[in-house]
């Protein structure tokens, strides 16, 4: 009987050309738990179109110095046929644990393959990176990082030369290239004596500050309201590098920090995920903000792209927004500003995506500035300003999970210039003797309740991405007729290119009579599967819970 493929690698990694602790690894898995094995060896670690991204440990389905060297070789070899040897790539990484050995593993294959590398002398955020990559010229680059997930996972994001993530072609060539490499003896490891990546930090740092501060709409509000009370958490991670000192330069003067966890720590020792976007990660900020009074809360994700934010309602109660509320806010903000300033010439535009509250629409219809809706994901937001850079002027734009970013130096999410725009907004505000809350109200009054909710179903290991595969295959072959009560009027499948004018995406879409929408969505870089939940009007609990409801989730 032939043995199964998942015994068959663990063998391989056992007794091939594996340093000791990994061999060691497996052969603790081997002989004490036969289900962790298969989910070590069942496959490949996928290196989809943005990367990789998995628990950290040994094996071929595991980030490991292997793992990431065989991704790494692909992309050195992709680069080398694109550009030739000698062009530059910009590396980054997180507080994670591992994440500097990542990097360095990185830098070295890339290194031993022709390519200069400039390499963060310590810790820094996604969009720095992504600033960092136009900003020296690079062809592409490396951010080592798992975003929001838990501990136990790392990641491994690709950007290319416009400082975006990679899309199409060169993520499927990309892909391509990584699946030749079958072995880690292909991969071109540094030796102990390699040359060493042209190490950066301050300066590109001075220049990222200088980018993000020329994005101020009103600055003279901010010289009346410095005064204005701001708790801000890194959560372990990346944004104790940029945000403060993007709010303090701004001209704020009440920053206060949580310094719990402002300390780098890939353990996350004060949270059970570092995700601001969680009630329970934002408790430390919270509670440190009623202690002292502050009007608003910050916390950034450990690579500082996406953000979460508190304010105080009309009872004086700090509420947590959601990033739908998040983007609402900035969106109107920026484009009433703009119209202010006379800006607004009819050649701008904003971005967001198909899963994002619909009052994104009402709100730029408003203002007769275009919007563009894309697939999930910020690299598909900075593809359409890449498409149009030259020609026409990207204002900002933002998505329901907590990311948002305006100006056209950084092509992904931005924390820092999310904090930022967040922080002048109030001042603003406070000219008019109102409060984000109190602004977020206004703009329900004028463009209607909009209210969202997002629920993620994890499916674990091989069985589970079984099973979200089957449950899409369900809804399509037996779509829903109606959202809670009202009839289904439109059902968009983005898997039909021709309808959407979209890349193949495997998102269904479901839209009724009363203006609500439900999108139904695997993650593509977590065992989940999502539902978006989205309901137009007044009293909208009842109507959302009957969506869960009839959704099963």
């Amino acid at each position: 009987m032939e043995e199964a493929l998942y015994l068959v690698n663990a063998r391989k990694w056992m007794s091939g050309a594996f340093d000791e602790a990994t061999r060691k690894e497996v052969e603790q898995v081997f002989n004490t738990d036969q289900k962790e094995l298969e989910d070590r060896f069942y496959r490949n670690l996928e290196f989809g179109t943005g990367g990789l991204r998995g628990v950290m440990g040994a094996g071929t389905n595991r980030m490991n110095k292997y793992t990431v060297g065989m991704a790494t070789q692909g992309l050195a070899n992709y680069v080398v046929k694109n550009f030739g040897k000698g062009v530059s790539l910009a590396i980054s990484y997180d507080s994670r644990n591992n994440s500097r050995y990542f990097a360095d593993i990185t830098a070295g294959v890339l290194m031993s393959n022709g390519l200069k590398v400039y390499l963060f002398d310590d810790i820094r955020p996604t969009p720095e990176l992504s600033f960092t990559i136009r900003h020296l010229g690079c062809k592409a680059g490396v951010m080592i990082t798992a975003s929001h997930n838990p501990k136990e996972y790392n990641g491994y994001k690709v950007f290319w030369e416009d400082g975006s993530q990679v899309t199409a072609p060169h993520d499927k060539n990309i892909i391509d290239e990584v699946n030749k490499i079958e072995d880690p003896s292909q991969v071109k490891f540094a030796a102990e004596d390699a040359p060493k990546p042209v190490m950066i930090g301050k300066e590109v740092d001075e220049a990222f500050f200088k980018a993000i501060l020329s994005l101020m709409v009103t600055p003279d509000a901010v010289a009346r309201h410095k005064d204005i009370k701001i708790v801000y958490t890194p959560l372990h991670g990346t944004g104790i590098k940029t945000v403060p000192v993007v709010i303090k330069r701004m001209g704020f003067e009440n920053l206060f920090i949580v310094e719990e966890q402002a300390v780098g720590d890939g353990n996350f020792p004060t949270v059970v995920s570092p995700n601001p976007e969680e009630p329970t990660a934002m408790k430390m900020a919270m509670d440190l903000a009623e202690k002292l009074g502050a009007d608003i809360v910050l916390g950034t994700d450990p690579d500082a792209d996406r953000i979460g934010m508190a304010v105080r309602d009309d009872k004086g109660a700090l509420k947590l927004l959601t990033g739908n509320q998040i983007v609402e806010i900035l969106t109107k903000y920026l484009l009433e500003r703009w119209k202010a300033l006379g800006k607004l010439t009819g050649k701008e535009y904003m971005v967001t995506t198909i899963v994002t509250t619909e009052m994104l629409t009402a709100i730029c219809e408003d203002y007769g500035v275009e919007l563009y809706r894309v697939l999930t994901g910020f690299k598909n937001i900075a593809e359409i300003v890449r498409n149009n850079e030259g020609s026409r002027t990207f204002i900002g734009g933002g998505e329901e999970s907590n990311g948002y970013n305006a100006g056209e130096f950084v092509r992904d999410k931005d924390s820092a210039v999310s904090c930022g725009l967040v922080c002048e907004c109030a001042a603003w505000l406070a000219d008019r003797g109102q409060t984000l809350y109190g602004f977020l109200q206004e703009i329900y009054a004028e463009y209607g309740l909009y209210t969202e909710k997002l629920i993620s179903v994890v499916r674990k290991g091989k069985e589970g991405l079984e099973q979200i595969r089957q449950m899409m295959v369900d809804f399509r072959e037996h779509p829903v007729k109606d959202l809670a009560g009202s009839p289904v009027v439109k059902v968009i499948d983005y898997l039909d290119t021709e309808k959407t004018g979209l890349a193949k995406s495997n998102v269904l879409q479901f839209f009724s009579a009363d203006g609500s929408k439900v999108s139904v969505r695997p993650s593509g870089t977590e065992p989940k599967i999502k539902f978006y939940f989205g309901v137009k009007g007044d009293n909208p609990d009842a109507k959302m819970d009957a969506l869960v409801k009839q959704f099963s989730v």
